[in-house]
């Protein structure tokens, strides 16, 4: 397995669901390609393939667990933990800012004040939605994560 390469193309074909995001969020093609699963798919496939060969056909270093710090560390310690550690941040971070463009959409809230909540979701993960929450807040949005604004408070 030339994991390299691997690494390279998760990172690089995940990229244009982001550009998507940011630069065209009301494009129905941003819906068909970032809304539609096609990623959770893909990059959850990929995760479960890597994830069962490390945990039943070796590709994992030894003391790898969930129990303490340096089993949890461990799992870094193999290309194949790697691969399945950062697939697991890619999808959740595009999960995260698909969200956070759809719920930006359905409050009419300005792209330019939620585009560097999408970006900041995409390079630091939570500060993204924490970002975002803020964004909310100021708006007089809430900050309930399962309300809809046509639910009523």
């Amino acid at each position: 397995m030339n994991w390299n390469l691997l690494y390279t193309l998760i990172n690089a074909l995940v990229i244009p669901a982001w550009l998507l995001l940011l630069l065209v969020p009301r494009w129905r093609t941003t819906g068909l390609v970032v809304h539609s699963g096609i990623y959770p798919l893909a990059y959850g496939s990929l995760y479960t393939i890597c994830l069962f060969a490390s945990m039943f056909f070796g590709q994992s270093a030894e003391g790898v667990g969930m129990g303490s710090v340096a089993a949890v560390a461990a799992l870094f310690d193999h290309p194949n933990g790697v691969i399945v550690g950062w697939t697991h941040y890619l999808v959740f971070d595009l999960f995260v800012g698909a969200w956070i463009g759809r719920d930006a959409l359905r409050r009419g809230l300005p792209h330019l004040a939620v585009a560097p909540c999408i970006l900041a979701s995409f390079l630091f993960g939570p500060v993204g939605l924490l970002a975002y929450m803020l964004v909310r807040i100021s708006r007089g949005e809430g900050i309930s994560l399962f309300e809809t604004p046509d639910a009523p408070r």
